[in-house]
C-alpha cells in the first residue's frame, strides 16, 4: 500500500507540520481521540490503520492518571506523568506493528496541573537523547483561565524548550464551556466563550517568533460533553473573522492560523464542515467514544446476564461453565468493537480515510 507517511509515531517538524499542510490543502482535519489505557488506545490504533488513515492520540491528565492506575498516588503528578510516559512507551511500541501513523498528545493543561508536562518534558528530552525524536509529538497548555498575557508569558517558556525538540505546542484562547475530567467551566460567562480576533492575533505575533509549529483552540461557543440541539450556540464564523484579521495585520497567506476544535461531540455536521472552511484541522472527540465503549459492553451483560451470574450453571443447563462468558477478554473486546465502530464515522463525517 503507498502511503505518504509511515507507520508508526510522527514527530518533529517532518511530524505535526506536514501533516497540518497536507490537512489544510485537502479540508480533512485530523481526529484526536481521548484514551485511558490500553485497551481503547488498541482499538485507536486497529482503526486508524484499518483507514488508513492518520489519527491524533490524546491522554489528559485525569487520563494519563488512571492509565498509571488509581492504586498509585498522585501527589506532584506522580501518577500522570508515569502514565502519560507508560501510556506513549505502549503507543511507540505497537504503532508501527498495527500500521498506525499517529501524532501523540496530550490534552488540557490548566496552571495547577503544569508539574504534569514538566514531567514529560523531561521525559521527551531524555527519549529524544536516546532516539533522535521526541517522547511526544506535542503538548497542549490550556491557560485560558490566566490574563492573555500571563498565558501567553507562559505558554512561550514552554514552547521555547518544546520548540527544541522539534514539537508542537496547542494553546487556548477563550473558554471552552461544560464539564470534563474534572475543569468545570459550566459557570463561565458568555463573553469567555467567544475568542477575539485581537487575542488570536497576539497570540500569533508571539507564538511565531518561536516556531511556526503551534495550534491554536479558539473558542466560538464550543463546549465539552454532549447537549440536547439548540442548548449550544456556536459561531464558527468568529475563526473566519480572526483568519482575515490574521492575514491583514501581518500580511501572511489564506488561513495563516492552525485551528483546533474542541467540544465537538453532539456538533451537527454542517457546523463541523463550515470550521473546517475556516482553517480547523484538529477536532476532539472524547464524550461520544465513552458512551460508545460503554454501550459494547452494557448490551453484552444485558444479552448475557444469565450465563454471568455464577461460575458454573446457565440456561443451558446446571452444570455447564460460563468461563468464555464472563472472560474479561471478551467484554472488555466488545468495548473495543462499539468504540472502533463510532470512531469509523467520526472519520467518515469527516471523509478522512484512505488519506495516507
Amino acid at each position: 500500500m503507498s502511503r505518504k507517511f509511515p507507520a508508526g509515531v510522527a514527530t518533529g517538524t517532518i511530524g505535526y507540520r506536514q501533516f497540518s499542510n497536507m490537512q489544510k490543502r485537502i479540508d480533512l482535519p485530523f481526529r484526536a481521540v481521548n484514551v485511558i489505557g490500553s485497551s481503547n488506545v488498541n482499538a485507536t490504533l486497529e482503526t486508524a490503520a484499518m483507514l488508513n488513515s492518520p489519527v491524533i492520540i490524546q491522554f489528559s491528565n485525569a487520563g494519563a492518571a488512571y492509565n498509571a492506575g488509581k492504586g498509585l498516588s498522585n501527589d506532584g503528578q506522580k501518577a500522570a506523568i508515569l502514565g502519560g510516559i507508560a501510556g506513549a512507551k505502549h503507543i511507540h511500541t505497537l504503532a508501527e506493528a498495527y500500521g498506525a501513523t499517529v501524532i501523540l498528545h496530550t490534552d488540557h493543561c490548566a496552571k495547577k496541573l503544569l508539574p504534569w508536562i514538566d514531567g514529560l518534558m523531561e521525559a521527551n528530552e531524555e527519549f529524544y537523547k536516546q532516539t533522535g525524536k521526541s517522547l511526544y509529538s506535542s503538548h497542549m497548555l490550556d491557560l485560558s483561565e490566566e490574563s492573555l498575557e500571563e498565558n501567553m508569558d507562559i505558554s512561550c517558556q514552554y514552547f521555547e524548550r518544546m520548540a527544541k525538540l522539534g514539537m508542537t505546542l496547542e494553546i487556548e484562547l477563550g473558554v471552552t464551556g461544560g464539564e470534563e475530567d474534572g475543569v468545570d467551566n459550566t459557570g463561565v460567562g458568555s463573553s469567555k466563550l467567544y475568542t477575539q480576533p485581537e487575542e488570536v492575533a497576539y497570540a500569533y505575533e508571539r507564538l511565531k517568533a518561536i516556531s511556526p509549529n503551534f495550534t491554536v483552540a479558539a473558542a466560538f461557543g464550543n463546549v465539552h460533553g454532549v447537549y440536547k440541539p439548540g442548548n449550544v450556540k456556536l459561531t464558527p464564523k468568529i475563526l473566519d473573522n480572526s483568519q482575515k484579521f490574521v492575514q491583514e495585520k501581518f500580511g501572511t497567506a489564506e488561513k495563516p492560523i492552525n485551528f483546533v476544535f474542541h467540544g465537538g461531540s453532539g456538533s451537527s455536521l454542517e457546523e463541523i464542515r463550515e470550521a473546517i472552511d475556516y482553517g480547523v484541522i484538529k477536532m476532539n472527540i472524547d464524550t461520544d467514544l465513552q458512551f460508545a465503549y460503554t454501550e459494547g459492553i452494557r448490551d453484552y451483560m444485558s444479552e448475557k446476564a444469565e450465563y454471568l451470574k455464577a461460575q458454573i450453571g446457565n440456561p443451558e443447563g446446571d452444570d455447564k461453565p460460563n468461563k468464555k462468558f464472563y472472560d474479561p477478554r471478551v467484554w472488555v473486546r466488545k468495548g473495543e468493537e462499539t468504540f472502533s465502530k463510532r470512531l469509523v464515522q467520526a472519520f467518515e463525517d469527516l471523509n478522512n480515510i484512505n488519506t495516507l
